[in-house]
C-alpha cells in the first residue's frame, strides 16, 4: 500500500509545510493544477482544491472518494475505511 498527499502549492511551499508538521509520507506538488482538475477537485468555479482523499485500489481504480474531510478527525477516518476496505494495518 501507498500513500501519499497532493498539494496544489509549490515544492517549496509543500517542503515547507511537511517539514513544519513533521510529515512521513510523500507530498506532491501540482502547481499547474493538472492532476486537481482531473480529479475534480478544482475547476473554473472552484480555484482552491477541496480536501478530498481518494482510496485507490491496486488495479488502478477508485474505490471511494471522501469528499467530508475533516483534519480534525481525518486519521481516524482513513484508518476506518482502510479496515473497511479490507487494508491491513500497518507495524509499527
Amino acid at each position: 500500500m501507498a500513500y501519499f498527499s497532493v498539494s496544489v502549492d509549490t515544492p517549496e511551499t509543500n517542503k515547507s509545510f511537511a517539514q513544519s508538521l513533521g510529515v512521513d509520507y510523500p507530498l506532491l506538488s501540482d502547481p499547474s493544477k493538472e492532476v486537481a482538475k482531473a480529479y475534480g477537485v478544482v475547476d473554473v468555479d472552484q480555484p482552491f482544491a477541496s480536501r478530498w482523499t481518494f482510496y485507490i485500489g491496486p488495479d488502478g481504480k477508485i474505490l471511494y472518494i471522501d469528499k467530508h474531510v475533516s483534519p480534525a478527525t481525518h486519521g481516524q477516518a482513513v484508518a476506518a475505511k482502510l479496515a473497511e476496505l479490507g487494508v491491513p494495518r500497518r507495524r509499527k
